[in-house]
């Protein structure tokens, strides 16, 4: 997972870097467009266009008989259990096709997540960074709290803490950003160093919220950074971005709905110069 997760970061960060002075509709566009292209080949390779054009037809031809016999109830009965029939095999001819599309296009999702989920800092804001230590190493120090320390460079300052929550053995801090820049926080716990980025940028970049100890799970879902080695100490530093909301048209929502609407348009556009029946 970890070469996986490598390789598309560098991947996606190569593609995405011309958009980032654009509005965020360009790239995600782009990045739809692609996927669209991709998902209906794909379809087309890995399933039974002939069986799902004569299901479809089977379909109109339902359609057409509850319109030309909408006074016979028996025979609209008829043609309501031959469409059903009909969307029961459809549904199945098409489980092969989206079994091969559904992981790539969930390493995609997780990828776009961290470019346009979350809005880099600013200066004069303020997050919250969090040391999540393993269980059983949070041994209390002096005042209470784990020998936990952050440090952080120019540009960057602590405005409050170490706050110690024993409950979820976290220790946070709120941090302020003075200019804009790429830094690199340091967490030290007993003989372990974690470093954590922390961007302070207003355009289209990679946002890591969380860098985790490897772990297939953990890398799965926090695919931004790359993971730090097991340690005994630190289980994740974690960052508070803002959620970034994107402007589709007009509409300011998630990144998400508007991908997944220029995705399915794309591919209804496509399918007809591509051949491909859907």
């Amino acid at each position: 997972m970890t070469w996986i997760n490598a390789a598309l970061r560098v991947g996606f960060d190569i593609v995405l870097a011309p958009f980032s002075g654009m509005p965020d509709m360009v790239g995600l566009a782009v990045v739809a467009l692609v996927c669209s292209i991709g998902m209906l080949w794909v379809f087309k390779r890995t399933s039974n266009q002939d069986a799902l054009a004569a299901i479809k037809s089977q379909i109109h031809a339902g359609l057409f008989e509850i319109r030309l016999f909408n006074d016979d109830l028996p025979a609209i009965f008829r043609a309501q259990t031959q469409i059903l029939k009909a969307n029961a095999r459809y549904l199945w001819h098409t489980l092969p096709p989206m079994l091969w599309i559904i992981v790539p296009f969930f390493f995609v999702v997780a990828q776009l997540q961290f470019h346009y989920g979350f809005a880099g800092l600013a200066p004069g804001d303020s997050a919250i960074l969090t040391v999540r230590l393993s269980e059983g190493a949070e041994e209390l120090g002096k005042e209470g709290k784990p020998s936990a320390a952050l440090e952080l460079p120019a540009g960057l300052v602590v405005e409050v803490g170490p706050v110690w929550a024993p409950a979820l053995r976290e220790m946070s801090w709120r941090i302020g950003a003075e200019k804009f820049g790429d830094y690199r926080a340091a967490v030290t716990f007993g003989d372990d160093e974690i470093e954590k980025s922390v961007v302070v940028n207003e355009e289209i970049t990679r946002l890591s919220p969380n860098r985790v100890a490897k772990g297939f799970l953990a890398e799965l879902i926090y695919p931004a950074e790359p993971p730090f080695e097991t340690t005994e100490g630190i289980e994740s530093v974690e960052i508070t971005y803002p959620d970034r909301e994107v402007n589709f048209f007009g509409w300011r929502t998630h990144w998400l709905i508007a991908f997944f609407i220029l995705t399915i348009g794309f591919a209804f556009l496509l399918r007809t110069p591509m051949g491909v029946t859907i």
